[in-house]
């Protein structure tokens, strides 16, 4: 991780492989679960005198008011830029920056559509529309990107931390036209991340994605007649695109997401984190296993937190694991993330897959809590078990931690989960809530009250634009542990969004006037 007094110049670095040190089980990982590990207490753990006072408080969000970042990515259509931007997003929104992605297509898109719908004229956007030759449709494209721009800085302005320009960003002109606009604002910097690719199948299945997946530019056409138009779009933008070599500014190459980066030019806290995260990329087909441990003694008993064995039903979850995971992962390769505590364990014993045991996948630090009922609780602290349920995602337990915290101690498995290719975790309730929530880009006032159910595996398979999702529960009975938001009247996921990579081609947050 970069650290938060740096400011050091990481100028043109190319890596070829990640470093060493951030890897799983790496001293700088190791490092980061001995800092943050806090004092558990076993299972027996005793009800807290009557001397302490409340269970906890609430944990004030970080002050990101500072931080004013507008990062335009570059690239040809169909390297991957909204792939980057999105991820990227996901993962700043997770760690509460406030993060938007500013996409100049679906602002041309709504843009043609607003005026359709008023006009009943349709514009052409068909590869002609995307040609430097054309004149009048340069400069339309040309004041598209500009007024993108102006939005996303008077949103950086009313508060936003992130901004992300996505679009080609293709010449040194439009780049200058861009750092040229941030420079006249106070406390703003801009950093370009360019994506390059030069592998033809990722390339094609790219396009293929573009005219199938319901794109407006291709409304009603032929597949076919679609992608051979698309792929002259590619052509007209190459033959005017200038890759990054401007020595001044701030950016990030990304060759073939995954395999190289450089660097150059990036400075300070937040710039770093981004660079880091966007190293640990890649677009290899995987899927993400997510699961709880199977029932446990103290599930039974309604008790938090502890270091109990599991339950005979939990010892049955366990057994009928391994056929499970085999009808479902085949011969690929898996390995098998758990936590430090005996109930993951020994839900993963019995898969023959090779197992990696995290630190930081421990179950939320109840505190003074651990151990306790939370009937127990409310009848020693009404007061602090309202606050808590009040808000839940902030409230931290005294001598524990709060969901905020859990969030903050697992960002180093998300780096690593971004490296690798098919992973099955056996965690806890917060822990999963707190995956599931950065995967599915959920908002941190639900997470707490995800409904992540015992005995039941829920499989993630990435995509372009979120992750598909699939569960299978076994029939072998549990506890109900979930606990819904009181005098919530709006449910919380508990539904399972089956899709979340649907990509939005007009947006949400797009403007119809200059």
């Amino acid at each position: 991780m970069a650290d938060d007094t740096s400011d050091a110049v990481l100028d043109s670095v190319v890596r070829g492989s990640p470093p060493v040190i951030f890897r799983a089980g790496g001293p700088m990982l190791k490092q980061f679960d001995e800092s943050t590990a806090s004092s558990r207490k076993g299972s027996q753990a005793p009800t807290p005198p009557r001397s302490v006072v409340g269970i906890g408080n609430k944990v004030a969000k970080p002050d990101y008011s500072e931080a004013k970042i507008v990062l335009a990515m570059v690239g040809l259509p169909a390297r991957g830029k909204s792939y980057l931007s999105n991820k990227l997003m996901r993962y700043l929104k997770w760690l509460e920056y406030d993060v938007q992605v500013f996409n100049v297509g679906q602002l041309r898109r709504s843009r043609a559509h607003h005026k359709a719908q008023q006009s009943g004229i349709l514009e052409d956007h068909t590869s002609n529309y995307f040609s430097h030759n054309n004149v009048e449709a340069t400069k339309l494209r040309e004041q598209l990107a500009e007024d993108s721009l102006e939005m996303l800085i008077r949103w950086l302005k009313r508060g936003g931390n992130v901004a992300i320009h996505d679009a080609t960003n293709s010449t040194r002109m439009r780049r200058a036209k861009i750092s040229a606009r941030v420079a006249k604002e106070k406390g703003m910097s801009v950093i370009f991340l360019e994506s390059i690719c030069n592998d033809p199948a990722v390339i094609a299945a790219n396009v293929a994605l573009k005219v199938s997946s319901g794109d407006p530019d291709y409304k009603d056409l032929p597949r076919e007649v679609a992608e051979r138009d698309f792929l002259r779009r590619i052509k007209e933008y190459e033959a005017v695109y200038e890759t990054i070599t401007e020595p001044h500014l701030s950016y990030l190459r990304i060759t073939d997401i995954g395999n190289e980066v450089t660097l150059s030019r990036i400075n300070g806290y937040l710039q770093s984190r981004i660079a880091f995260y966007l190293m640990n990329l890649h677009v290899k087909p995987r899927n993400i296993f997510l699961s709880r441990h199977g029932e446990s003694q103290y599930n039974v008993e309604g008790r938090i937190g502890g270091d109990s064995l599991l339950s005979e039903r939990g010892l049955a979850y366990a057994h009928a694991l391994p056929e499970l995971v085999r009808n479902n992962i085949g011969d690929a390769p898996l390995i098998v993330w758990t936590s430090t505590l005996q109930r993951t364990i020994q839900t993963a014993a019995e898969l023959p897959y090779p197992k990696l045991t995290w630190k930081s996948l421990d179950e939320l630090d109840a505190g003074v809590c651990d151990g306790m009922t939370y009937e127990e609780i409310e009848q020693a602290y009404p007061e602090d078990f309202a606050n808590r349920d009040e808000d839940k995602f902030n409230y931290r337990y005294r001598g524990g931690e709060s969901y905020r915290d859990v969030v903050v101690r697992l960002e180093p498995v998300i780096m690593e989960l971004e490296r690798q290719e098919n992973i099955l975790i056996f965690g806890h309730q917060a822990i999963i809530r707190c995956l599931y929530a950065y995967f599915h880009d959920l908002p941190q006032a639900d997470l707490p009250y995800i409904n992540v159910p015992l005995h039941t595996v829920i499989k993630l398979t990435p995509k372009a634009y979120g992750c598909d999702e699939e569960r299978y529960t076994l029939p072998i009975g549990a506890v109900d542990t979930h606990r819904p938001k009181p005098g919530s009247t709006i449910s919380p996921p508990d539904v399972v969004p089956l899709s979340t990579s649907k990509r939005e081609y007009f947006g949400t947050n797009v403007a119809f006037g200059k």
